[in-house]
């Protein structure tokens, strides 16, 4: 076992896993894992810059997670940066600041590499079960995109495409510096028009009708999930491999855009971070349903994070191995 530390930054989130990870089967034994929803994405549709206070609620977390890798003693750390850092002007201040807190550089990565990442961690548990069929389907919602990968084994095809829960919400569910609350029908048409177009994008990479199980990933997924269970609190265990229909879906994405931030916030399971985002998050996954037909979503709590923490483990092998 090799003890690893992996961080995903996303737009919306930031999350830390520290494991034991046995490099050649991929088994992995989770120490710690957190999640601090900084907005890292705040405003980066509209001025293509990282907002002082989106670094700012991110390098306190990173402080925090420094923490935790040094008490766990971490042989390896990476971290990794996706969406909103790859669209920034700014982005040299965030590897800078991530740099003097984490003390290791963030690997900007680009989208077909954040596809790899949450392939490799959503299937890898999923080889020996013969109640799902091949080919997956991995859809990971993010922020401020979304990431396709139709693969067996390996991945076969993998396309990013510039639709997530913040974007979405900024570009078209905000009005006078706030979020409409609840949006219009008008506003929810136009969001369902970008959706739509960016997953014609996706077809002409990712064979879409090809997958016979469509796994769903990140925030958006699993507070669906947690909706759908009717948990009283959010529980990763009862999430991880639940199987949620599409009616399901498509009645909770209802409810999420049509009621009040008040009432959203008031679901037991709902994460304060995903209170003004949720609604963008459910439309595209009952898009992404609509446009495969899948009947229902396989949800997983393993995704890129856990894919990067498997990589570094299979990474540092080798390198013993060359040395």
């Amino acid at each position: 076992m090799t003890r690893v530390a992996a961080v995903d930054c996303g737009t919306n989130s930031i999350r830390l896993l520290v494991a034991d990870v046995d490099p050649s089967s991929g088994e992995l034994v989770e120490l710690d894992r957190r999640m601090t929803v900084v907005r890292l994405g705040q405003g980066v549709d509209r001025t293509g810059r990282l907002a002082p206070e989106a670094l700012e609620r991110t390098f306190a977390a990173c402080r925090a997670y420094a923490a935790v890798i040094r008490e766990l003693g971490a042989e390896r750390v990476r971290f990794v940066a996706t969406s909103a850092s790859r669209d920034a002007e700014n982005r040299d201040d965030f590897v800078r600041g991530v740099l003097e807190t984490i003390g290791v550089e963030p690997e900007v990565i680009s989208g077909d590499q954040e596809a790899e990442f949450s392939f490799t961690g959503a299937t890898k548990e999923l080889a020996g079960r013969d109640d799902l069929a091949k080919p997956y389907l991995v859809v990971d919602i993010g922020g401020g995109s979304t990431e396709f990968v139709v693969g067996d084994d390996r991945v076969r095809a993998a396309r990013s495409v510039d639709v997530g829960c913040v974007r979405m919400t900024e570009r078209h569910l905000v009005a006078d510096g706030r979020v409409c609350d609840p949006p219009t029908r008008e506003q929810i048409a136009a969001m369902r028009a970008d959706i739509e177009a960016a997953l014609d994008l996706a077809a002409e990479t990712v064979p879409l009708g090809e997958a016979r199980t469509l796994v769903g990933l990140a925030g958006s997924v699993t507070t669906v999930a947690a909706i759908a269970l009717g948990l009283p609190e959010y529980d990763s265990s009862a999430i991880h491999h639940s199987r949620i229909s599409y009616e399901r879906v498509r009645e909770i994405g209802e409810r999420m855009l049509t009621s009040t931030h008040a009432e959203r916030a008031a679901i037991p399971s709902m994460h304060p971070g995903r209170v003004d985002v949720i609604g963008a998050g459910v439309l595209v996954l009952r898009a992404i349903m609509e446009r495969t037909g899948a009947r229902e979503v396989v949800v997983s709590e393993h995704d890129i994070l856990d894919g990067i923490a498997i990589r570094t483990a299979e990474d540092a092998e080798a390198a013993e191995q060359r040395a």
